[in-house]
């Protein structure tokens, strides 16, 4: 009888344990199945931020950007693009090269225009490590091929001049990535004595408006040429920056004819600059 018993209980504890041990590998099963899933599921830039590698290898990895590389290379930007920075890129995907004008690229690339290749990439880089916090409507970033570009908000999210911001954050070793989806491409940039003839041209317009009692048309004039060198005009930062407390000064003006003045001392300036190499006369400012 005892026999019997011992028998019994054997056998319920190999059942016991064989059920345990299905339940344990059910649990396996799914588990792994998870992090299966998960890591399928997972943007081709996840796992930089623990172990974090450059601007360019994170974009090498992603596998949608070779010919933003490939580009980089051909313009002599790779080691930069690879330094310390920080730097901020706002970096075109394959299917945004893909939309431009057919041979674009092909021209590009061309040893010969090196130059010119150089600019468009770096019209595509901002010094500093700006995160999607910084992105503001309205917001100038100067990009390392010296001309602004501008920031909009729409109801999509943000714009980088035409190219629509697509993801944000992307935490590289010396910087940060932003995705777009278009390639932007630099205005034609006015040379300096094209700068000086264009603030001679306003000023000639403006003064008889302003002269006939139509002070808001000469603001109108001078607002749009000032905006229109700011990002056309090969201009010094101390000139831009002139140019923009000229805005500022405007907007807060009592009424148009204090604005139209305040762009004018502000153009004058600038065009004095412009003639005579970039010196600003900063005492005849001060006295204003």
């Amino acid at each position: 009888m005892d026999e019997l018993q011992q028998t019994c209980n054997q056998a319920h504890m190999y059942a016991d344990l064989k059920t345990t041990w299905s339940l344990l590998m059910t649990t396996l099963k799914t588990a792994w199945a998870t992090l299966v899933v998960l890591t399928l599921a997972a943007p081709a830039f996840a796992g930089h931020h623990g172990n974090k590698m450059d601007v360019v290898d994170t974009a090498a990895a992603a596998g949608t950007f070779e010919t933003l590389i490939a580009a980089a290379k051909a313009a002599g930007l790779v080691d930069a693009l690879k330094g310390d920075g920080p730097l901020t890129v706002f970096a075109p995907t394959d299917e945004a090269f893909g939309a431009l004008p057919a041979g674009t690229i092909k021209t590009l690339l061309m040893p010969e225009n090196k130059d010119q290749l150089a600019t468009v990439l770096k019209y595509h880089v901002v010094a500093g490590d700006l995160g999607s916090s910084a992105l503001a409507d309205g917001a100038r970033l100067e990009t390392l091929a010296g001309i602004d570009a501008v920031i909009s908000e729409t109801e999509a999210g943000f714009n980088i001049e035409n190219a629509r911001i697509v993801k944000t954050d992307i935490d590289v070793s010396n910087g940060v990535i932003h995705v777009i989806d278009r390639v932007i491409l630099p205005p034609t940039q006015m040379s300096r004595a094209d700068a000086a003839d264009a603030i001679r041209a306003a000023i000639d317009r403006g003064v008889p408006m302003f002269n006939h009692g139509n002070a808001q048309g000469t603001v109108a004039i001078y607002k749009s040429v000032s905006k229109k060198l700011m990002r056309e005009g090969s201009l010094t930062a101390e000139e831009r920056a002139r140019l923009e407390v000229g805005l500022m000064e405007a907007g807060n003006a009592n009424d148009a004819s204090a604005s139209a003045w305040k762009l004018r001392y502000a153009l004058d300036d600038v065009s004095d600059s412009l003639h005579g190499n970039g010196q600003m006369q900063s005492s005849r400012q001060m006295s204003r």
